[in-house]
């Protein structure tokens, strides 16, 4: 077995590469120096609820500073407690809120003002939910972003991960989970009892696909049955959990990912004795040929009008980034990677205008930035720990990875982080979790 072989080997069992090192320069990202808006938020008028209804009050009201403390690069939340009717003279964003009731069922109304420019922002009121305090508290958070700064935040997101924390002593089980973008609430969604990889969401948020360590039984040319391991691919329906087989050609199926009307998937293929990244229509099953190149090619990801792929290859003998138009085979394909000695898991932002990126430099992994055509290389970890598996939040402001530490010879930890898109790690989002891998975010 050839050098290039064994690490590409390795690459498709588990679609985790490493990455090399070239004259390319490596720019290292500090902290941006911006000013930071200052947002205070009011203690409620918590009149006519009941003791119990006005302690998850507090708790929703919790939630809104803890998602607004996210955005550091752009707010201050203030951290002084004030009465419902106390003068605010320091602040710029101002959050007002009251309960009243309609026709006896509580509401929250709410009022954000900027108080720079002596203008309110918004004036809302929703039911309070008070048997699911985390969402209501979510969407009201995001309603009072989105009246700041015009945008969605990441409030309202999941993100979706695997785990190996039901696997019993040297039987290795890796499954599926769902949380909140903090890492709340935390759910368990297949229970394959076997190994789970490369996991991802549909932009709906109804369906996710991941491939599945399955075994297979086939009968030798002796009358005698082989007993093997394929990696099929699956889809599942989140709320009935019902699955359905998409691709099980012998080999890998594998690296699926979404396009974004969720129409379609691009996915890895090795049936034809070669790694080939394909695309899949997902109601009739037809399959569109992308590349075609006798070295293995791997872990798709596409921008949101499907005018330019990137992906894993093994063209310049170890496992670097590459580009090209999916709209034909082999079409203006690019190198953009030239850094560590194996790249791992590129992912484009929202916008397309940026990947994200695993390189194995200084005998660890560490993540990077570079712009989709090539150009200004960042390192954004460094001395924490392994890094990988980086996936842009469904803003571009921020990125979520795994990150392994090792306690000594024989244990060692793995969880997800959240960063911003320049390096600054905002929070550790599992923990005593199992060792947590392919982080993905929903949109």
């Amino acid at each position: 077995m050839n050098k290039i072989f064994i690490p590409l080997f390795f690459l498709l069992l588990s679609l985790n590469v490493f990455s090399q090192e070239s004259g390319m320069t490596i720019v290292a990202v500090g902290e941006a120096e911006q000013e930071k808006e200052l947002v205070t938020f009011r203690n409620p008028d918590t009149k006519g609820i009941t003791d119990s209804q006005a302690k998850k009050l507090k708790e929703i009201i919790r939630i809104l500073r803890e998602d607004f403390e996210f955005y550091v690069h752009k707010f201050e939340v203030d951290k002084k407690e004030y009465s419902p009717s106390a003068k605010v003279s320091n602040g710029h964003f101002v959050i007002s809120s009251e309960v009243v009731s309609v026709e006896g069922t509580p509401w929250l109304k709410y009022i954000v003002r900027d108080e720079k420019k002596d203008k309110v922002l918004l004036e809302d009121r929703k039911i309070i939910l008070f048997n699911n305090e985390r969402n209501f508290a979510h969407e009201v958070a995001n309603s009072i972003y989105k009246a700041i700064t015009g945008k969605d935040s990441i409030f309202t997101s999941k993100i979706i991960f695997v785990s190996d924390r039901t696997s019993r002593s040297k039987e290795i089980r890796k499954e599926l989970y769902i949380m909140d973008f903090d890492g709340a609430r935390k759910q368990r969604i297949t229970f394959q009892n076997s190994i789970i990889i490369s996991p991802a969401i549909s932009p709906d948020k109804k369906t996710v696909v991941f491939t599945l360590v399955d075994t297979v039984y086939k009968k030798r040319s002796n009358g005698g049955v082989a007993k093997i391991k394929n990696l099929n691919l699956y889809s599942m329906d989140l709320k009935t959990k019902k699955l359905e087989k998409l691709s099980y050609k012998d080999g890998i199926n594998s690296g699926a990912i979404f396009n974004k009307d969720g129409s379609a998937i691009y996915l890895t293929l090795s049936n034809q004795k070669n790694a080939d990244i394909y695309k899949m229509d997902l109601k009739t099953k037809a399959l569109t040929k992308v590349t075609s190149h006798f070295a293995a090619d791997v872990d798709p990801h596409i921008n949101s009008d499907e005018s330019l792929m990137t992906f894993l290859s093994g063209r310049p003998g170890k496992a670097m980034i590459y580009t090209l138009d999916p709209k034909g085979v082999e079409k203006d394909v690019k190198r953009i990677s030239f850094v560590g000695d194996f790249n791992a898991a590129p992912r484009f932002n929202p916008e397309g205008s940026e990947i994200v990126f695993s390189s194995w430099v200084d005998n660890r992994f560490d993540i990077y930035r570079i712009d989709s055509n090539g150009t200004n290389l960042v390192r954004l970890t460094k001395n924490f720990g392994s890094n990988e598996e980086p996936w842009f939040s469904p803003d571009g402001e921020f990125i979520v990875f795994s990150s392994q530490r090792v306690i000594n010879s024989k244990k060692a930890v793995q969880d997800l982080y959240i960063m911003n898109r320049d390096g600054e790690i905002i929070k550790k989002i599992t923990e005593n979790y199992g060792k947590v891998f392919t982080p993905r975010w929903s949109n």
